[in-house]
């Protein structure tokens, strides 16, 4: 299948969906007007469990083998939250003014902001910027991570894509349109991407080709 084909599609749990990611097993969602954190089978959408999250503007998720990551725009903080206890182990300033996308990339988090348009790799230990390069366009949403490579989506007035970026360089190795007009957030589940959409209140699981 060529890149961007939707495999298939379901409803979202919530009203605005914003941020996604995937545990190895399940996809986890959260919700900006809700605040909650969705655990959901990806087989069939269900909700497997949901809890608040710990502030009220919660915008992307990761995952990290262990626990989750949340990047929050009411507070302007990532938090790492322990999914089993669902309590905050701890939290730092996020780089920019408007965190709205964060990933991990198996050592450290990316996270872009939609008010500087970059994106910046942070040492979660310290919450300290190791590098920061433009995002591709200038209203960058979501962010994952497919063990070599970025992918992130924009909600450019006149383009909205999709990117694989070259970590390294930045770079746009390629891009292809999302399926709906208002991406939010991506996953990588090891081989297909999947996406949250705000206006169709869907979830959509893409070939990349």
């Amino acid at each position: 299948m060529a890149a961007g084909t939707v495999i298939r599609s379901f409803a979202v749990p919530g009203v605005v969906p914003h941020g996604l990611t995937f545990d190895g097993r399940t996809l986890w969602l959260c919700d900006l007007s809700t605040n909650l954190i969705y655990q959901i089978d990806p087989a069939t959408g269900t909700v497997i469990r949901s809890f608040a999250a710990p502030s009220k503007g919660p915008r992307s998720l990761t995952w990290d083998g262990r626990t989750l990551w949340l990047c929050d725009t009411s507070d302007n903080l990532i938090y790492q939250i322990d999914p089993a206890t669902r309590t905050v182990i701890r939290s730092f300033a996020a780089p920019g003014t408007e965190p709205n996308a964060i990933t991990w990339d198996g050592r450290t988090l990316w996270n872009c902001d939609y008010d500087d348009d970059l994106i910046y790799q942070i040492d979660p230990a310290t919450g300290t910027v190791i590098r920061s390069f433009p995002s591709p366009k200038d209203e960058p949403m979501g962010l994952t991570w497919d063990g070599r490579t970025l992918w992130h989506c924009d909600f450019n007035e006149v383009q909205k894509l999709i990117y694989q970026i070259d970590p390294a360089t930045g770079t746009v190795i390629r891009s292809f349109a999302p399926p709906s007009a208002c991406p939010r957030d991506l996953a990588w589940d090891g081989r297909t991407l999947w996406n949250c959409d705000n206006v169709t209140k869907l979830m959509y699981q893409i070939e990349v080709g």
